[in-house]
């Protein structure tokens, strides 16, 4: 009799599998993450009850089918889709191997921490793979009401890092522009990491004096200057036992940065004006826009404590570097901006104004722009006459374009919107290219 796929009461498996891989699937039922076995054809052999739970929901058979027709409705395997294929470097590597996707899911697309691990015979030969499966929740590749929201690649590859680094105490240092989101990835690291549900502190280190800054992080006995009636509880003390994000860490005054530097070694501190040395228990992310290693070349910025804090650094892709993510994220802000009272869309063209803008602002000037614009569009649809006038992104000549665009498709065997987020521009740009040449 064949099994159920989307019975809960019997694992879901292939037959027939070997005594081995029916010892391992029994095994799977135990593990609360999501898991399949993998053939070395990519064919699911079995998936456990949580799988089968979070991934099995449509009721689309998915056991004897391919794992990238499943998880990414290709053709192909991921690495001939222009990805990351798991199972081809965990055969490489005779080793694991661990990479995030974006797959299809009963909930629609999702970010998911992939773990792929060979599994050998008696000869070291690779027999299947078994692969975990983590639904990231920091972030969401739909529209949605607050946090992090993207797709495009130059996303995707820090949501990976911060992924990797969020359950570490290892420092971690967010490089990127002015309004590339680097509080909502301070807040997503903690969340993630063991530490979320202590505090996070956010400690805005711009426009603080020497005096100021040591106040507001350590804190002060009563009478420690004028003005200070009270004993004080600073920030490292109200971060204890959280995460403290110290955010544009470029502007730390010099002669505070060999304090800080003694907190992060040490982890002890004083009040100002005290005499206790205390013992601060905190996670550091630091961030900023300035070029830290040109500030130490320049003696602006000190180069121990550089070494410290850069022990994990992420890079934030510019706004410009993933265009393909502005539909996404211009209805995430509508979304917001209407409060749950009002509904508001975008007209197409004016969609494609906004991703031809070069956004120096970056997300933050996206959302300021569309929050301006919806107070216009007094119908709920913002439209070109609503948006500011603002340079434009210079673009590759037509031949140029129309030619990295043949070179692409010749390669890729995902689906239209895949490949729009692989190019980084929003789906409509890549109907409109392909329509020019003729290949819509």
């Amino acid at each position: 009799m064949p099994i159920d796929p989307t019975s809960a009461a019997v694992p879901a498996i292939a037959a027939p599998l070997s005594a081995q891989m029916q010892s391992l699937v029994s095994f799977l039922e135990h593990e609360a993450q999501p898991m399949i076995v993998l053939d070395p054809g990519y064919n699911i052999l079995a998936a456990n009850d949580a799988y089968r739970r979070q991934f099995g929901g449509t009721g689309k058979p998915f056991i004897g089918q391919k794992c990238y027709r499943v998880s990414h409705h290709y053709d192909l395997p991921c690495d001939q889709a222009g990805e990351h294929c798991p199972m081809k470097k965990a055969q490489e590597l005779r080793g694991p191997d661990r990479v995030l996707h974006i797959h299809h899911t009963p909930r629609g697309p999702e970010h998911v921490d992939v773990e792929l691990r060979p599994i050998f015979d008696e000869h070291g030969v690779i027999t299947a793979y078994v692969e975990r499966l983590s639904t990231v929740r920091s972030a969401s590749a739909r529209p949605s009401d607050d946090g992090l929201v993207g797709r495009a690649p130059a996303f995707n590859q820090a949501l990976a890092a911060l992924q990797r680094v969020a359950p570490s105490m290892l420092p971690v240092l967010l490089l990127g522009e002015s309004g590339t989101g680097k509080e909502l990835f301070a807040r997503a690291v903690h969340a993630t990491s063991a530490r979320a549900g202590g505090p996070l502190v956010v400690v805005d280190c711009s426009g603080l004096s020497e005096t100021l800054f040591e106040s507001e992080l350590f804190g002060h006995e009563k009478g420690a200057f004028t003005g200070a009636a009270v004993r004080k509880p600073g920030l490292v003390e109200t971060a204890q036992g959280g995460t403290i994000f110290l955010d544009e860490i470029g502007d730390v005054p010099l002669a505070m940065q060999v304090k800080l530097l003694r907190l992060i070694e040490t982890g002890t501190y004083r009040r100002v004006g005290g005499v206790e040395t205390l013992h601060a228990d905190f996670r550091l992310i630091a961030a900023t826009h300035k070029p830290l290693d040109a500030m130490v070349a320049r003696g602006e910025f000190r180069q121990d404590l550089y070494y410290r804090i850069n022990a994990f650094p992420i890079r934030l892709p510019p706004l410009r570097e993933r265009a393909g993510d502005i539909a996404l994220l211009a209805d995430s802000f509508l979304r917001r901006a209407g409060g749950g009272t009002r509904a508001l869309s975008i007209d197409p063209d004016a969609l494609a104004v906004l991703q031809r803008l070069a956004w120096p602002g970056n997300i933050r000037e996206l959302r300021n722009v569309l929050e301006r614009a919806s107070l216009f569009a007094d119908d709920g649809v913002i439209r070109v006459a609503h948006l500011p006038e603002a340079p434009a992104l210079p673009g590759p000549t037509p031949r140029a374009a129309d030619g990295a665009l043949d070179g692409v498709l010749s390669q890729f065997a995902g689906t239209r919107s895949e490949l729009a987020a692989s190019l980084g521009i929003s789906e409509r740009t890549l109907y409109r290219r392909l329509k020019q040449q003729g290949k819509s």
